[in-house]
């Protein structure tokens, strides 16, 4: 397990095989579910092909991705936040996702705040992206917050709906 950085209150690590039964709760909030979508993750065998093909791939392949928030004290886990490469982005973009009990109490600024700094200064990318749904308000708000500048609208794919694409820069 990789710590990537820590902050006041919590670590990010990266995610191994061991954190299949926390993707399976996160993967199926409400609010994951609403606002990133329904990802099919019913099982703990899929919540383990999701982290083989997701982020421990991306760490393989970017040295980067999305990773494990958790509570420093008691190293419980809460969600996860990370970088993400996309092939319909022209730079990475951010991402990130809490346990509906630990939201409204300031973590996803803190654990964001920090990921785009080491983003940004550590693995010297130029530029950090954000997507997110129109009507996803704490989101829009947060990334404001953390000073993203709206771009535009787009759609990463053809069927896709319209989101939100945010920006923010070294």
């Amino acid at each position: 397990m990789q710590n990537i950085l820590e902050t006041e209150r919590l670590l990010l690590r990266q995610f191994t095989l061991d954190d299949s039964t926390f993707i399976l709760k996160l993967l199926n909030t409400d609010t994951w579910v609403r606002f990133i979508g329904d990802r099919k993750i019913k099982s703990i065998e899929d919540a383990r092909q999701y982290l083989l093909n997701g982020p421990i791939k991306s760490y393989q392949v970017n040295g980067f991705g999305l990773s494990l928030v958790a509570l420093k004290d008691s190293g419980e886990p809460i969600g996860m936040c990370g970088i993400l490469k996309r092939d319909t982005l022209n730079a990475p973009d951010i991402g990130y996702a809490l346990l509906p009990d630990y939201e409204g109490q300031g973590y996803a600024f803190e654990i964001a705040k920090a990921t785009v700094t080491y983003a940004l200064q550590t693995l010297h990318m130029p530029q950090i992206l954000a997507i997110t749904k129109a009507d996803n308000e704490r989101s829009v708000k947060l990334l404001h917050k953390l000073d993203f500048r709206f771009e535009k609208m787009l759609k990463l794919n053809v069927d896709g709906e319209e989101l939100m694409l945010f920006a923010a820069s070294a």
